[in-house]
Order: structure tokens, then C-alpha cells, then sequence
């Protein structure tokens, strides 16, 4: 569990704040275990610091990981349960090392996919936040909330007083739409290795010689796409949600809190944009998947009919030679030709003139029409 006070810069705090500061806002991020842990703590220095303690069952949100994307509020707080959507590690090693590619290696790569959910609690001047175990985003946002801080402490002031760098969030609220921001964006990733092993998947679907066998990876490949699309639902329900919320909080009377009131509705609106884009990009991945089995069908049924016109146009050809073969056949002392030496020859010259001549109809009927691939 690590504090930070956030104001006009970045500092971290050795423990859990007797009383808020009088500036900036406390940021409390803790991994899932350690809030788990730490939890009784908390839940003291919030009724410390005169603020509503967290309700039993969204301690218990903030602990399950398997908990979909919501919103939910209190009097005193915020909560938001976001999934994020990201490649697990290894994901893109496992799918490079193979040079070739094979549908094993998409199978495990796409099952590696990492959705754990990230907990969000939003007083007016305190973010408590809880992550999965080593989780990227958190050390990210330190890290840059840090860059920033110093960054700004650099550059000299502007007309207003202020640091004229990089701004530090200016609430606890805008700090979690940054954070889930960052995690909608991260998505980037996983739509190119998710467009990779489909694409290979596709490859080998329509290649026309090869026969495709791996049924149980494409489908897993699908069972992904709709468990990403569920995620992504759920996660713009609750990003709507917390827009309806915050259109319902007290108009601010002054110039300051108003700006920073709409400057919070412009970026929770782009991160509900930012999901709607990740979502289509879903659809279309699954439409994509789902076109490509229908065009693998129908290449097979188009393969199918020319093999079955093939042989059709063959049996075509030869009957009327089995026909001829079958009258000189029968036992019969007086039958043309079977007694005259010059017999075979006369029939064999008809049967391979009417060969031929059966051949060329049916190229002029283009039945014998060759298809490339």
C-alpha cells in the first residue's frame, strides 16, 4: 500500500494520513492482497479524517476479482469496479518464437489475455484505489505523476501563480478517469496481437490446399472475442452511469470548481468514446472471424461442386464408349465389324473421335473450365 499527497507536487507519504491536508487531495494505492490486509486500518483513518467508511459489500467488490465493470455511490463516495482489457505476459513472445506460426500457439496467446478488475473509491479529496497483483498501471501513474511533478517544479510559473507544465490532476476524481483512461488505451496492444493470430487463423482457414483441422482454436479464438465484447459493455455501462452521476452532483458556484466540473465531463465522455471505439474494434474482429468460416464453407462447397463436375463430365465421356463396348460384347455370330480384321480399328477410331468430340462440347459449355486459386 503506498499514500501520496497530490497537490502542486507529487509526495509520498511514509503512512496513512492522521487528517487531510489542507491542499491537493491523498491518493491511497493498494494492491488487491494489501487491502485485503490493511482493510480494518482504512476503514479507521476514514472515520479519523470524519469520512464515510467504506460499505461492507463494496469492500467486498473491491476484493472479488472475478467482479464485472459497475458503478455505484454512497453519500460519501463514489465506487467504480473497471475490468481492463491488456495482454498478459508473454502473450507476444509465445506467438513470435514460433516462426511459422501454429494455431496452438494463437490458442494459448489469446487465453492469456489479463482482465482483472481495478477498484476505485472517490471521495471529494481521497482516491483509493486497488489493483491486481504487480500491476503495471499503478507503477505507471507513479511514475508519471512523478515525471510531471518534477517537470513542473522546473518551469517557471505562470500568469496565475501556477506551474505552467504538466498539470497533476486536480482531483481525486479526475486522477481515476486518467487512470481508466490509460487502461481503456491499452487496449491498443491487445487489438494488435488479437488482429495477428486472427489474421494467421484466417490465413490458414482459406489457404486453398490445406486442411484445416484446429476447430477447437477458432472457437476459442470466438469464445475471446464475445467474453472482450461482454467486458466492454459492461464497461460502458458503467462509464455512463458515472456520467449520469456526475451530472447530478451540485452545480459549483465558483469559477474554479465549474472548470474543473467540465473538464471532468469532457474526459469521462472521451473515455466513454475511447470504449465505444475498443468495442466496435471488437465487432468487427468478430464479424471478420465469423465471415471467414462462411467463406471457408463456401470455398469448400465451390471445391466440392467442381470435383462433382469433374467426375460428372468424366462418367459423361466414357458412357456412350461403354455403350459401344457392350454391343460388340454381345454373343451374336452376325454383328458389323466383328468378323472383318480392320473391326478394332474402325471402332477404337469411332470412340476416339467421339471422345473428343464430347470433350470439346463440353468446353464450349465451359463445364471443363479450369479455376485458379
Amino acid at each position: 500500500m503506498r499514500i501520496f499527497h497530490v497537490c502542486d507536487g507529487f509526495n509520498e507519504l511514509a503512512d496513512l494520513p492522521a487528517e487531510l491536508p489542507s491542499t491537493g487531495f491523498v491518493w491511497v494505492a493498494s494492491g488487491r492482497r494489501e487491502f485485503e490486509v490493511g482493510v480494518g486500518e482504512l476503514q479507521a483513518m476514514l472515520t479519523r479524517l470524519g469520512l464515510g467508511p467504506l460499505v461492507d459489500l463494496h469492500v467486498s467488490d473491491l476484493l472479488n476479482n472475478q467482479l464485472p465493470s459497475h458503478y455505484d455511490y454512497t453519500s460519501w463516495y463514489d465506487l467504480l469496479v473497471f475490468r481492463r482489457l491488456a495482454a498478459g505476459a508473454g502473450s507476444n513472445a509465445m506467438f513470435v518464437d514460433d516462426a511459422h506460426g501454429t494455431a496452438q500457439s494463437a490458442r494459448q496467446a489469446l487465453a492469456t489475455i489479463d482482465t482483472s478488475p481495478v477498484g476505485f473509491a472517490v471521495y471529494d479529496r481521497l482516491l483509493i484505489t486497488v489493483h491486481p497483483a504487480e500491476c503495471q498501471v499503478r507503477d505507471y501513474f507513479i511514475a508519471r505523476l512523478t515525471q510531471q511533478a518534477s517537470a513542473g517544479s522546473q518551469i517557471p510559473a505562470g500568469t496565475d501563480g501556477k506551474p505552467a507544465g504538466p498539470r497533476l490532476p486536480p482531483s481525486p476524481a479526475d486522477l481515476m478517469l486518467r487512470v481508466v483512461n490509460h487502461m481503456v488505451d491499452g487496449y491498443l496492444d491487445l487489438r494488435r496481437l488479437l488482429t495477428r493470430q486472427l489474421g494467421y487463423l484466417q490465413q490458414e482457414l482459406l489457404r486453398p490446399r490445406s486442411h484445416f483441422d484446429d476447430w477447437h482454436a477458432l472457437l476459442e479464438s470466438r469464445n475471446v472475442l464475445h467474453q472482450l465484447e461482454d467486458i466492454c459493455e459492461d464497461q460502458r455501462s458503467a462509464i455512463q452511469e458515472w456520467i449520469d452521476a456526475l451530472d447530478d452532483w451540485p452545480v459549483p458556484q465558483e469559477a474554479i470548481a465549474a472548470r474543473e466540473r467540465e473538464v471532468l465531463r469532457v474526459r469521462s465522455k472521451d473515455v466513454l468514446e475511447h470504449i465505444e471505439r475498443v468495442l466496435g474494434h471488437v465487432r468487427r474482429l468478430e464479424s471478420s472471424a465469423e465471415g471467414a468460416v462462411q467463406m471457408h464453407f463456401s470455398a469448400q462447397s465451390n471445391r466440392t461442386n467442381d470435383i462433382m463436375r469433374t467426375l460428372t463430365v468424366l462418367t459423361a465421356i466414357f458412357m456412350p464408349l461403354n455403350l459401344i463396348t457392350g454391343i460388340f460384347g454381345m454373343n451374336f455370330d452376325f454383328l458389323p465389324l466383328v468378323h472383318s480384321s480392320a473391326g478394332i480399328w474402325v471402332v477404337l477410331f469411332i470412340m476416339i473421335v467421339l471422345s473428343v468430340l464430347l470433350v470439346v462440347y463440353f468446353r464450349r459449355k465451359r463445364y471443363l473450365e479450369h479455376h485458379r486459386r
